[in-house]
């Protein structure tokens, strides 16, 4: 049976992109990987590229013989033979698609422009983190793009009512882009233009309920076993073993570990909240032998750079590849499905919820219970009455 890709547009990362969706086959897998600026979407769980041209032209080239190409789902203007080089345009230029007409000026007036700054100064000083300021700022920048020649004054409820049914929902984006999208006009209307809308007049998407994507501590051995390089495996061997997020991770300090004690600190960690979590005898021992070898100067994970910390897409990167080496097929799980199951094995073995929330770092307990609904502990107990 012939392998087969199929090709659809998808909004990602504040751009359009081709998509490409295939059952797991690791050599295919290997064969996506050779086409030039293809990166793998978490979110998406799939292979993606810059939605051009020339990049359609070379999926076609490049998996020609080796798969089925299914273009019907993006626009079926005609293309040459893939193979070749040749052929005719993708799309002619006398014609015009839907994404010709979306109202996405280039460029935003200046005015809106001071509305942004404005925004990002009081995010600042308010001491929000700064993922989350460029989050804000770059979703007001979304919306300002789509109202555009209107000014920010000029905007009532109903153009974020326009940007839900016209922007959002027809090019498939997300819940929680939506919600980003809401709480970051709602704060800026509520903080900087507080007479122009109503912030109770934004309605939210329905919740969506999922359940973490939790690894067997078979699979996460397979994943640390599959790991060659000693500080790659000392990063993961860390998020893992001591339930960190990645921040966490890559933000801790040489100075952080206390050995006597057998605790991490992690410092000014998600809502600006200290915290201790164990650390075992083998742990502190991968640490310290790591520690011989690479000699870090600030940061016990350093990048290229001494004494700046290791970036979060490498450490992703990291996680991917040794994810991938340990041919494991479950779905949508990243870096922080370790996280995840840190905190459902603990649970499995007997520790109350209350200390998992602790390490954790949750502020509510209600974010905790969701590990109840994927333990094993209880559930493969439960005898089918098949």
């Amino acid at each position: 049976m012939e392998k087969k890709v199929f090709l659809k547009r998808i909004y990602h990362r504040d751009r359009w992109r081709l998509a490409l969706i295939f059952d797991f086959d690791e050599k295919l897998k290997e064969k996506v990987r050779t086409i030039p600026g293809c990166t793998f979407s978490s979110s998406h769980s799939c292979f993606y590229v810059d939605d051009t041209e020339e990049n359609l032209r070379i999926i076609l080239s490049t998996l020609k013989g080796d798969a089925d190409i299914d273009i019907s789902a993006i626009r079926k203007e005609e293309i040459g033979d893939s193979g070749s080089g040749e052929g005719k345009k993708f799309k002619d230029k006398g014609e015009r698609t839907d994404r010709d007409n979306e109202k996405e000026p280039a460029q935003i007036n200046e005015a809106s422009r001071k509305d942004i700054e404005k925004y990002r100064r009081w995010l600042e000083a308010a001491r929000y983190p700064e993922s989350t300021i460029n989050t804000y700022t770059s979703m007001l920048e979304r919306f300002l793009l789509f109202v555009s020649p209107k000014s920010a004054a000029e905007c009532n409820s109903d153009d974020l009512v326009r940007i839900v049914d016209e922007f959002i929902i027809p090019n498939g984006l997300s819940h929680s882009y939506q919600n980003q999208m809401i709480s970051s006009v709602k704060k800026f209307y509520s903080t900087i233009y507080r007479s122009v809308i109503d912030p109770g007049a934004f309605t939210r998407p329905r919740p969506v309920h999922r359940l973490p994507n939790v690894l067997s501590k078979g699979e996460v051995k397979r994943i640390l076993d599959s790991v060659v390089n000693e500080k790659h495996r000392v990063m993961l061997s860390l998020a893992y073993g001591c339930g960190l997020r990645r921040s966490e991770v890559l933000d801790m300090g040489i100075a952080d570990i206390d050995r006597d004690r057998r605790l991490i600190h992690i410092r000014q960690s998600k809502g600006f909240r200290d915290r201790l979590v164990p650390v075992s005898e083998k742990l502190i021992g991968m640490v310290d032998q790591y520690l011989v070898h690479y000699k870090p100067a600030k940061y016990l994970f350093e990048g290229q750079q001494r004494g700046r910390c290791y970036s979060e897409a490498s450490l992703e990167k990291v996680f991917r590849a040794a994810f991938d080496r340990a041919g494991i097929r479950k779905k949508g799980v990243t870096l922080h499905g370790l996280r995840h199951s840190y905190a459902t094995h603990l649970l499995e073995s007997g520790t109350d919820i209350r200390y998992i929330q602790v390490l954790l770092g949750h502020k509510s307990s209600r974010t905790t219970e969701i590990y109840t609904h994927v333990t094993t502990h209880s559930i493969q107990n439960i005898r089918s009455p098949f």
